[in-house]
């Protein structure tokens, strides 16, 4: 009796020992003159729960893998460069944190689809403070719910799409958090391919090759405070649902393809308090139904809004359209139930004698030499003309080509607030 007392005592106190040990968590360190040099053996010797603290230096290392719940923490310029070998880090346990380090040069090539950090099928996982440079993909998700990627800086100088990856690529993801990041250089800044409650807050994405974001098959996700700008096509944004695109910036994407954002196929989402400033064209919408566009600043663009005739039952309400070249341009002389009301129209030539501060005329937006420009894109030398204007002039008087009904009847005559 008396032995088996004792046993169950040592047995009792050993467990509290594990538990113990395994409570605390403790710090393995790698430095470029300490007991241990490599990132990869930090990592393989830490416990779960451990913080790998890289300290300053470049450590040439390619396919680390994090298969554990570990902390990898950098001090001041600590870089692990994957000397385009291969991916530079891969993480498979939940819960990793990557944070206050380097990462640069994963080897190019989509067979693989090599990045400087890959999270596949782990969750929870937080990246935050990291620089990335010189990477295929800078972070590629995939599969991963929870994840959080956080005031990282990841910046590539790929010069073609056909040989570039993107900045911070999401495949099949859930309820992941992408805030305050900057992205610059890539094939696209952010690309989205379905992906399910995404919040993105914070980011600027620019000077990429294609899109600043690039959004496809994803529902109920949420953009705020993001800017775009100098991105070779702008924005786009397809095949989605429930949407909200809410306080953004959409500035300086000019070309023959290039939009401050593109929507294609989006039903019931909210495009309000954006800002689309100097791009080709503001907002494209083609196939879009059930949205709503409200309180947006359209200033100096080619064209404010370019509304395809398959576009249906969308509301434009309390927009301000400044200085644009052309306000609204359309493919068809039918307007299938889109509403334009309560907006301010920098060209409206109407007057407001009852001082309501609501336009006594209805304001049409399509003029017809916009429709001459889609048809003929070499009549736009002629912009500035007295031909135009005399052209636009009639069409208002005797519409013949510009649809009838896609008019604003309440046109304010100050800008919205």
């Amino acid at each position: 009796m008396k032995l088996f007392k004792i046993t169950t005592i040592l047995f009792v106190g050993l467990m509290l020992l594990l538990s113990v040990r395994s409570a605390i968590a403790t710090q393995v360190t790698v430095s470029k003159d300490g007991d241990i040099t490599s990132v990869q053996t930090g990592i393989d010797q830490a416990q779960p729960g451990d913080t790998v603290f890289v300290r300053e230096g470049r450590y040439i290392e390619y396919d680390i893998r994090i298969n554990k719940r570990i902390t990898l923490l950098g001090e001041g310029e600590a870089i692990i460069d994957g000397d385009e070998q291969g991916f530079v880090v891969v993480v498979e346990a939940d819960s990793t944190v990557i944070k206050d380090i380097e990462v640069h040069n994963s080897k190019a090539g989509f067979m693989d689809d090599y990045a400087g950090i890959v999270v596949e099928g782990a969750h929870y996982v937080r990246i935050e403070n990291v620089k990335l440079v010189n990477n295929f993909f800078g972070i590629y998700l995939a599969k991963s719910e929870g994840t959080v990627l956080k005031n990282n800086h990841i910046t590539a100088s790929h010069q073609r799409e056909t040989n570039s990856g993107n900045g911070i690529h999401l495949w099949y993801t859930k309820d992941v958090e992408i805030l305050d990041n900057y992205v610059a250089g890539h094939r696209d800044g952010l690309y989205f391919e379905f992906v399910e409650g995404a919040f993105i807050a914070g980011n600027k994405s620019e000077k990429n090759i294609r899109y600043g974001i690039h959004f496809m098959y994803s529902d109920n996700c949420r953009y705020e405070r993001n800017t775009f700008r100098d991105n070779g096509g702008g924005v786009a944004v397809m095949y989605t649902s429930n949407v909200d695109i809410v306080d953004n910036h959409f500035a300086d994407n000019w070309g023959s393809s290039a939009y401050g954002m593109l929507l294609k196929e989006i039903n019931r989402s909210t495009v309000t308090g954006n800002t689309f400033t100097n791009n080709s064209v503001g907002l494209y919408m083609e196939a879009s139904s059930r949205n709503n566009v409200e309180g947006n600043e359209f200033n100096q663009n080619g064209w404010a809004v370019q509304l395809m005739a398959n576009s249906t039952d969308n509301t434009f309400s309390k927009n301000n359209f400044v200085a644009n070249s052309f306000e609204v341009s359309t493919n068809s002389r039918m307007n299938y139930s889109n509403n334009f009301d309560n907006n301010y129209w920098s060209q409206y030539e109407g007057y407001d004698l009852d001082r309501d501060g609501v336009g006594d005329v209805p304001h049409r937006p399509v003029r017809l030499f916009s429709i001459l420009v889609e048809k003929q894109p070499q009549s736009l030398l002629l912009l500035r003309s007295l031909l135009v204007d005399l052209l636009d002039a009639a069409e208002k008087f005797m519409p013949a080509l510009t649809p009838e009904t896609l008019i604003d009847s309440k046109p304010q005559m100050e800008p919205v607030l």
